[in-house]
């Protein structure tokens, strides 16, 4: 049980290097938010992995919470400030 664990968590790692493409080239500025956003989410999901790998899955579970709600709260501040200040949609 515990190699699946390692095996899901590598597996993770390697999308987070896919999304990391798109957040790095990505040919808009929505493309790049989504990419850093999938980036966040996955933390999200492999710092609950590693709780279980480490048998510590209610402190894990907690920075995980953590992480995704700024996450989001970053991506949402991000979205409104290329809204408004550059312009991304008309209103």
């Amino acid at each position: 049980m515990h190699n699946i664990f390692i095996f899901s968590s590598l597996y993770l790692a390697f999308l987070m290097l896919l999304s990391l493409y798109r957040g790095v080239f990505g040919p808009t500025v929505v493309d790049r938010m989504i990419g850093v956003n999938a980036i966040g989410s996955k933390t999200a999901v492999l710092l609950i992995l590693i709780g279980l790998v480490y048998h510590r899955v209610d402190m894990f579970v907690d920075i995980a919470l953590a992480y995704a709600m700024l996450n989001f709260i970053a991506v949402l501040a991000a979205s409104r400030y290329f809204q408004k200040r550059k312009g991304l949609y008309d209103e």
